[in-house]
């Protein structure tokens, strides 16, 4: 022992320097330990503002449950898109007409041929035929855009094919 307090004594000016740097850099990290505390807690604070709670589980817990109703929402949200969707291609919304003079020398175009048809182009076509004696209406059956049992007339084909194509334009102005 009397070899370390020899050599203390011999050195004491650098022992104290190094002490007393060594006690600068633990005040030094002593204050930035403080100042990263300070920000953790005005962060801490801003989480928890406008809330109840006082600790971050049972904000988890609460951000939990609010995640869960929402997903409740968006399924049942989806499954009436789904209702919505299927029942939109079973009416009719794609429709053609076309009036026509069936007698090209007497008349007026009082005769028409109408097609309407589902999403998926099922439907029927309606013709009515005007005559002096009489109005006729015959009705065919449409299966993906075709009429299979019966066959169409030109009035007909040229509804069905306005209805096929009837896409609806958005007013101007």
């Amino acid at each position: 022992m009397p070899n370390i307090d020899l050599i203390i004594e011999k050195n004491l000016l650098i022992v104290f320097l190094l002490l007393t740097s060594f006690v600068f850099i633990l005040l030094i990290w002593n204050i930035f330990i403080q100042v990263n505390l300070s920000r953790f807690k005005k962060r801490n604070e801003e989480l928890f503002s406008g809330n109840k709670v006082k600790n971050i589980e049972e904000l988890l817990l609460a951000q939990s449950q609010n995640l869960k109703t929402l997903d409740r929402d968006i399924q049942e949200l989806f499954n009436i898109s789904n209702q919505i969707n299927t029942l939109a291609f079973r009416g009719f919304h794609k429709m053609g007409m076309v009036r026509f003079n069936p007698f090209k020398d007497v008349g007026g175009d009082q005769s028409f041929a109408i097609a309407l048809l589902d999403g998926k182009n099922n439907g029927l076509t309606i013709s009515s035929l005007y005559t002096r004696e009489g109005t006729r209406i015959y009705s065919k059956s449409i299966s993906a855009g075709k009429s299979e049992k019966y066959p169409l007339t030109e009035e007909e084909k040229e509804a069905l094919e306005i209805a096929i194509k009837n896409i609806k334009k958005e007013p101007k102005g």
